[in-house]
């Protein structure tokens, strides 16, 4: 039997990032050939993603990249299973390369990202599956957006649970700045009317006549009240129409805002981490109870 020494385990550690047993375990199965316990150890992390792949991974992060010219961009939502986990670095450094993968490549979709080549020389699929096999827990590539422009992009993300990157032509890189972190604070739908959903409008609009009906009005100003209804509705939920949260007067638009600065938007991506999983709600005390048969 080979002798497996502490240099061995430290550097196996150190290429793996895998704890102190684990890579002894691997060393000792491979009689203290590195290479191949490095090798072993890829397999194993690759088996146990499979085994987490069906659990709910609602946590997480919300990352960016933007390119040191600013005319290229990603912004990136990566999930995994519990908040402490979301704020390790290993996953972290996951997510942040898993960015960067999607500004270099421009990835069709997850699949395709998962089979980017980071900066690392390990695919994306590589590193998710080595930090699942040190952390433990089920990660998954969620959403990602990708932008290139002949203007400016900024981006702003707030305690890695929410993000926003925003391409604008024209005005500085602190408009930039502000209007990022104006779309996290009033998380706008669209960027104007024609971008919102026409379904979502639909629903206003009805609500809004049974209300009315309800408070005894009917015929045409059932209509008036819907349409402005639905107008303080889109104003409230399109980037241009809001209200500037920095305005000094309380009044000023983001579309004034930008003409005051001979600028405009051209389009957002605005990610909120978990936003639309549904998670599952864990009763401990009956899980504790059924474990000791209580």
């Amino acid at each position: 039997m080979a002798q497996i020494t502490a240099a061995m385990v430290a550097e196996l550690r150190e290429m793996t990032g895998l704890g102190m047993m684990e890579c002894k375990k691997a060393l000792v199965e491979c009689e203290g050939d590195v290479k191949k316990a490095e090798e072993l150890l890829r397999v194993k992390s690759g088996n146990k993603a499979s085994k987490m792949a069906g659990r709910t991974a609602a946590e997480g992060v919300v990352t960016a990249y933007i390119s040191d010219d600013k005319k290229l961009g990603a912004i990136i939502e990566v999930n995994c299973e519990t908040d402490f986990v979301g704020k390790d670095e290993t996953f972290v450094a996951f997510a942040k390369a898993a960015a960067k993968a999607v500004a270099d490549h421009n990835p069709a979709d997850i699949e395709a990202l998962a089979a980017c080549v980071t900066d690392s020389g390990e695919t994306v699929e590589d590193v998710r599956k080595a930090a699942i096999a040190k952390l433990g827990e089920n990660m998954t590539l969620r959403r990602f957006e990708r932008y290139t422009t002949e203007g400016q992009l900024a981006a702003y993300l707030h305690g890695a649970k929410l993000g926003v990157l925003v391409d604008i032509t024209g005005g500085d890189e602190q408009l930039g700045k502000d209007l990022a972190m104006h779309i996290a604070a009033s998380k706008p739908k669209a960027l104007d009317a024609s971008g919102v959903d026409a379904e979502l409008i639909e629903t206003e609009r009805r609500v809004a006549i049974e209300r009315a009906k309800e408070a005894g009005k009917s015929g045409e100003m059932l209509d008036k009240i819907a349409e402005g209804t639905v107008n303080k509705f889109l104003k409230e939920v399109t980037l241009l129409s809001q209200v500037f949260v920095k305005a000094e007067d309380g009044k000023q638009t983001i579309e004034q805002l930008i003409k005051s600065k001979s600028a405009s938007v051209n389009r957002f991506a605005l990610i909120v981490v978990g936003e639309g999983i549904e998670k599952k709600v864990v009763d401990y005390a009956a899980e504790v109870a059924a474990a000791a048969k209580l």
